[in-house]
């Protein structure tokens, strides 16, 4: 009997399958000629990241859509950066607004030098709403980890204080805009910037509770 149960336990180890990554997380990628390629290693950081602090259960591997794709449906949480110019079609502005007012949710970290670019293109998403600085009371500055001033600065630029916009459709944030913070640069991988752990666990932190509002509102 004990040499049964052996073979049976031997049998369970040996033919477990780990369950399969049930979400990947997704990179935007627009016209206008802005790099929006710029940190190749911070989604699969970040979905490590939620993955192990979280419990989600995130594909690494995160997948890269065009912005007037209908792939873009496939996918629950889009993430948006670059450095320069931001250009949406009308058909793309359309696709991403269906998306957005259907449920979806883009976060956009401006790696320096965006923000001039990025707030017409999102005008032509919703011509009806305004970027508007969320209070450091708004639930996402208060989920799994707390950030009692905002998002955290990760790296210097013009040495402003770190933002946090929102696009509010029928009370829910669609869309949070990260500005002076390039919490981004600090979900990629160390040798990248060479930032402090410290600093790249904050942005880490803030990333998870981005994740973590989107999933949950």
């Amino acid at each position: 009997m004990k040499k049964a149960i052996g073979f049976l336990l031997l049998f369970t180890i040996f033919s477990f399958k780990p369950v399969e990554p049930s979400l990947k997380l997704a990179l935007v990628k627009y016209n206008g000629g802005g790099d929006w390629y710029a940190n190749p290693t911070a989604l699969t950081n970040l979905a490590n990241f939620c993955n192990q602090t979280l419990g989600t259960n995130f594909d690494p591997d995160y997948a890269t859509v065009d912005v007037g794709s209908i792939d873009i449906y496939n996918f629950p949480f889009l993430h948006m950066t670059g450095h320069g110019n931001v250009v949406f079609s009308d058909s793309e502005a359309e696709n991403l607004r269906n998306y957005l007012i259907s449920g979806g949710f883009l976060h956009i970290d401006d790696n320096y030098g965006m923000d001039k670019f990025l707030r017409p293109s999102m005008k032509k998403v919703f011509p009806e709403l305004e970027f508007v600085e969320l209070p450091f009371s708004h639930e996402i500055y208060n989920q799994q980890y707390t950030f009692k001033s905002g998002p955290p600065k990760i790296h210097k630029h013009d040495d402003d204080p770190a933002q946090g916009f929102g696009l509010l459709w029928e009370g829910r944030v669609v869309c949070f805009y990260t500005f002076q913070s390039d919490i981004g640069d600090g979900w990629e991988d160390e040798e990248v910037h060479k930032d402090p752990v410290e600093l790249r666990l904050k942005a880490l932190q803030m990333g998870a509770n981005i994740i973590q509002y989107a999933f949950s509102f």
